[in-house]
């Protein structure tokens, strides 16, 4: 089984490139906690898509490290394919849903996609590994692991979540938002509609945890065909992988499950939060729950 780890993205609120900042004294990031419970859930594969101005660092740090321990294969991303294609210069990335497409020729299998500066907990990866056993590689029908609010706010400002709303366990809509904490209760925003409400703590949103098959390939390729239709959304909108899904689940094409984990994120969104993530590893590490030395143990 793959996984896929996310890691293009320049960090802009973190103020650099978070998903290669070290969070422990052996110099280990955030996604090598990810893969090591992946690993440790099932998964036999890793699959990293990042700028190719990262090719020395990965290769100096993860590739040094996961050798002899895990199948690990690196896929650079295009960053300038509206320039190269369309003569559109755009400072930002085309959105997750590009990237997912850019690793087409890598994954024949299922596969489970995640962020590469998000720490998802050893729970959340067995339950994304039991789900993509039961998942038709032939069908396009997915699973995403939703967490707790609650367990996925940071104190130093708004977060972005998908909001998920469902139906006997099987997902009808997922609103792209902003959360964070107003007078001790939780506020969101949608991004689209602008619309701002309190919510239970306790509601599930997506951390972009996706249990996918081989065929979401087929349905990116659809709708980045027709995002480049558009002069503007190459200029200045994303494809988001969300609103894929939304859209399949709309059409009826797809049914996603929604599981739930009851495990608690730990992610640096701003740079403020690099002390919260160094001590909430460190406190699993003394727990016994990781070794003190990550990959030399």
């Amino acid at each position: 089984m793959d996984l896929l780890i996310l890691a293009g993205g320049a960090g802009s609120r973190f103020g650099g490139p978070k998903q290669f900042e070290p969070i422990d004294d052996n110099g280990n990031f955030i996604m090598d906690y990810s893969i090591f419970d992946a690993v440790e859930a099932g998964f036999d594969r890793v699959v990293l898509l990042t700028n190719i101005e990262y090719k020395t660092l990965v290769e100096e740090t993860l590739q040094k490290r996961l050798a002899g321990k895990v199948d690990f294969e690196v896929v650079y991303q295009n960053k300038d394919y509206a320039e190269k294609k369309y003569g559109i210069k755009r400072d930002k990335p085309l959105g997750t849903g590009f990237s997912i497409l850019e690793t087409k020729g890598y994954i024949k299998n299922n596969f489970c996609m995640i962020n590469a500066d998000d720490f998802y907990g050893k729970e959340s990866f067995k339950i994304a590994f039991d789900c993509l056993t039961k998942l038709d590689c032939q069908k396009s029908d997915f699973a995403i692991v939703g967490y707790e609010l609650k367990n996925t706010m940071s104190e130093k400002g708004s977060v972005k979540r998908g909001i998920c709303k469902s139906e006997n366990g099987f997902i009808t809509k997922i609103i792209e938002s902003k959360a964070e904490f107003a007078d001790d209760k939780i506020v969101v925003r949608e991004l689209e509609s602008e619309k701002q409400y309190e919510v239970e703590p306790n509601i599930l949103v997506s951390m972009n945890m996706l249990c996918l098959t081989p065929k979401i390939f087929e349905h990116l390729t659809v709708d980045f065909e027709k995002f480049c239709e558009s002069e503007d959304n190459l200029r200045n909108k994303e494809l988001l992988i969300p609103d894929t899904l939304d859209r399949l689940i709309q059409d009826g094409i797809s049914k996603i499950k929604l599981v739930s984990t009851t495990a608690k994120w730990i992610g640096m969104t701003y740079r403020e939060d690099k002390p919260f993530v160094v001590d909430g590893i460190k406190e699993l590490v003394d727990k016994g729950q990781y070794p003190n030395n990550l990959w030399n143990n």
